[in-house]
């Protein structure tokens, strides 16, 4: 059985983070999660609120209070002007204690810092290091965001905004996978480990079923196959997913259709037999015969 320690792998482990707006911080609240120790070292924020806090010098504890809390809940936060001899000297002092260092600044501003990998390995052998950049190699110093990623990588379509920030969050959770693997080495070699990861990269990756054709409208999870889709109902929608011979045939049969061959799902007229079918459903009704007959899908209101 695990244990509690078991459960938390970076228990001992002190990170702290230079990273700002979402994620370097959604890769720290995921470190927190298994047990390490983080220190969250932001820039001076641009006052004090009604209530006497200093404000975030973080751009999402702005814009985004909700998110900010959410993410910094495990996190110790503390204000520090590294522009300045006070403030690199604390931090000198938080990283001889420390393990890891994750960053978000581009190169050029790491290098004002004096904050680069080759001059952190000289003064903090032990210390690994987490880059979080926009884009890999010589674009790192690049401006850019969530949104730009993932349209290079081709997954913005049209004029609407994707639903969540996918190549922030995939990258946080690249950037936290970064981390287990240098603090692994480390603790095998004796010394700090440096690892770099892309924004523009994580997108890339997310990207991948798309490059490969399954996402393309003539793709089997794309759209292609009727069991794979979207489809009005009575009262609302229901996404729909018996990509699987088994789930297909369950399907077809509540659907009243014959039993599909290989090839049945992809044929326009089972799409537009399915559609017709689910507009005479209620989302209830829908669950109920998911219930009973073992079919994937799920329902949504307007």
């Amino acid at each position: 059985m695990a244990t509690r320690a078991s459960a938390k792998p970076l228990t001992g482990t002190r990170i702290v983070s230079l990273a700002l707006n979402l994620p370097g911080p959604a890769a720290l609240m995921r470190l927190a999660a298994m047990g390490a120790r983080c220190l969250k070292v932001e820039p001076p924020g641009p006052g004090a609120m009604a209530s006497g806090r200093p404000i975030s010098g973080d751009p999402m504890g702005q814009y985004d209070i909700g998110a900010y809390n959410v993410m910094h809940e495990s996190v110790r936060v503390v204000q520090i002007d590294l522009k300045t001899e006070r403030g690199q000297t604390q931090l000198g002092r938080e990283l001889l204690r420390a393990d890891l260092l994750m960053t978000s600044f581009r190169p050029s501003a790491l290098a004002k810092l004096g904050l680069e990998w080759k001059a952190l390995r000289r003064s903090h052998p032990h210390l690994s290091m987490v880059e979080i950049v926009g884009a890999p190699g010589e674009r790192a110093d690049e401006p850019g965001h969530d949104l730009t990623y993932l349209a290079e990588a081709g997954l913005v379509t049209g004029t609407e905004l994707p639903p969540s920030l996918l190549a922030d969050m995939a990258g946080a959770l690249m950037a936290s996978e970064a981390a287990l693997s240098a603090l692994m080495q480390a603790r095998a070699s004796g010394r700090g480990q440096h690892r770099q990861v892309a924004l523009s990269s994580a997108a890339e990756w997310l990207a991948l079923p798309r490059t490969w054709g399954l996402t393309l409208a003539s793709g089997a999870v794309g759209g292609a196959h009727a069991g794979y889709r979207v489809y009005p109902c009575k009262d609302g929608r229901v996404a729909i997913a018996a990509l699987e011979p088994h789930f297909a045939r369950a399907l077809f049969a509540v659907a009243g259709l014959p039993e599909p061959d290989a090839r049945a799902p992809f044929a326009p007229q089972a799409r537009e037999a399915i559609a017709a079918w689910a507009l005479t459903k209620t989302r209830r009704q829908l669950d109920q015969l998911a219930d009973r007959h073992d079919i994937p899908l799920c329902t949504l209101s307007k």
